[in-house]
């Protein structure tokens, strides 16, 4: 992989990670289309940890407040404040516990998919049929959508098993995890916003779990090229969960649900052609 081959998937990985049209998806789709070196899952897995860095900086606030909930609590005026923090953390954690479930026992099962273009096709139709299923279950609903202070951990379980399924390549996570919102009641903003924190365990965990054959990586021969990769993906993300967070107060998902829908036919159309 070179310098510039990373630079295209750095930027690549960045913007599609928090728009939901599927990051994994496209790091299989963009190499196929532009004769790049298909990435390596710890390659992957790195400029993941990039846009995680772009959600910590985003969501600086949130996090904080969580682990000022958690080990300074006297630095909350308002008891209900800690209170409504440490629940957050907890729904986190119960959210994140399918993803780490499934990646780690299926993860042979979900690499094996990354080989396989009509695969990542027909998952594009799928995160179609849910972006699009999103916005009619929002539009069917009458009463006032719940916030986040009104979560449950059945809830939270719930969008967590929608982010582990969205471990296969083609499913977008963020998607996925924002339809699952939806689904349960709660309006575009939340769902995003807890979709975002949710990205944030699951990231760091499958960097740990990779991270033997990430410093192998860098240490290597394709050490500067992860380093420009994971720049890109950094600003990229930073750039497109700010983008998201703004457009999703006023804007439906249908618009994500098109290009997803219209990829995954062209993909599908490509490889068996």
């Amino acid at each position: 992989m070179t310098v510039l081959d990373a630079l295209i998937l750095g930027v690549v990985q960045g913007l599609t990670e928090f728009l939901p049209v599927s990051s994994s998806g496209h790091l299989v789709i963009v190499p196929e289309l532009f004769n790049i070196p298909a990435p390596t899952v710890a390659f992957d897995v790195f400029v993941h940890l990039a846009t995680l860095v772009a959600v910590l900086g985003y969501f600086s606030r949130d996090v904080g407040r969580i682990v000022l909930s958690l080990v300074a609590p006297r630095r909350f005026r308002d008891r209900k404040e800690v209170k409504y923090w440490r629940r957050l953390f907890v729904w986190l954690v119960i959210g994140s516990v399918p993803a780490a479930v499934a990646g780690f026992a299926l993860s042979g099962f979900f690499e094996s998919l990354f080989d396989s273009t009509v695969a990542v096709g027909v998952f594009l139709l799928v995160t179609s049929l849910l972006l699009w299923g999103a916005d009619l279950a929002l539009g069917r609903v009458r009463r006032e959508p719940a916030r986040l202070d009104k979560m449950r951990a059945a809830d939270a379980l719930i969008v967590g098993c929608f982010q582990a399924l969205a471990i296969a390549p083609g499913l977008s996570r963020s998607g996925s995890t924002m339809a699952a919102g939806v689904f349960l009641g709660f309006d575009r903003p939340t769902a995003a916003r807890f979709s975002f924190l949710l990205s944030i365990p699951v990231i760091f965990g499958a960097f740990i779990f990779k991270v033997n054959e990430i410093g192998e990586a860098v240490a290597g021969t394709s050490g500067w090229a992860y380093a420009v990769g994971a720049l890109a993906a950094a600003i990229s993300g930073f750039v497109a969960v700010s983008f998201l967070m703004r457009y999703v107060r006023e804007h439906r998902l249908r618009g994500f649900g098109i290009y997803t829908a219209l990829l995954g036919i062209f993909v599908i159309v490509l490889s068996v052609v």
